[in-house]
């Protein structure tokens, strides 16, 4: 399990220089492909990288954007990565990107899995993916004892995974090991020590237990205190 540790002097470094390394990959595929696609993380970590990657100078009408993993939440809702991503990253430059959903009107993931998939199915493989990473090893919504890991860990799952995970308020929806590991280019971003202890202890354990350890191989990870 062979990846790539870049450690920063503080966050701040970091995020300049992930949303340089983010926008100088998109560009270069650009330079070959017509479409290009950016999956990124929700919660409070990416942030920063958002606000530098927005202003990226490069064809963002070409830039197909969505997240790795979403809640079932409305987009108003206060805990909607979706509502996140809005604010800090599809705005300036980025604002001509197109997004792709990872959420639609209904009760349950379920009803309109099929319909979440067929936008994204065509802009596979994924060019570039930024992931994060909790204490408890999880990465998108792959969470270890979640009630479909098993399935959204195996190499021939679908695309998209609807998750319960123990302690989860609300159901999520998730893109699936397979497709994230497919990316073209990786990056995993993750803050502390005990990220840091986390991640070199990933390699030790079954990917139930560890599920980051299913998209280490060939990913660069970026660390600051």
């Amino acid at each position: 399990m062979s990846y790539t540790l870049i450690e920063y002097a503080d966050r701040e470094m970091l995020a300049i220089d992930l949303a340089n390394k983010l926008a100088g990959e998109l560009t270069s595929a650009l330079d070959h492909e017509d479409r290009v696609t950016l999956a990124v993380p929700g919660g409070t970590t990416p942030g920063p990288i958002f606000d530098d990657l927005c202003a990226a100078d490069l064809d963002w009408s070409r830039v197909d954007v969505l997240l790795t993993d979403e809640r079932w939440v409305p987009e108003d809702s206060e805990r909607s990565n979706t509502r996140l991503l809005r604010q800090r990253l599809l705005v300036n430059r980025a604002a001509a990107a197109r997004y792709l959903p990872l959420y639609a009107k209904a009760d349950e993931p379920e009803e309109v899995l099929a319909e979440l998939e067929s936008l994204i199915v065509p802009q596979l493989p994924l060019t570039v993916v930024l992931l994060g990473m909790g204490a408890d090893m999880h990465t998108a919504s792959l969470f270890p004892g979640a009630d479909k890991l098993a399935e959204a860990l195996d190499a021939h799952a679908p695309v998209l995974m609807p998750m319960r995970a123990p302690g989860a308020p609300e159901p999520r929806i998730t893109l699936t090991a397979r497709v994230l590991d497919q990316a073209l280019q990786k990056h995993i971003v993750i803050f502390g020590s005990e990220k840091r202890n986390a991640l070199e202890a990933a390699a030790r354990f079954d990917k139930q237990q560890a599920p980051v350890a299913s998209v280490l191989s060939g990913a660069t990870v970026h660390w600051a205190e």
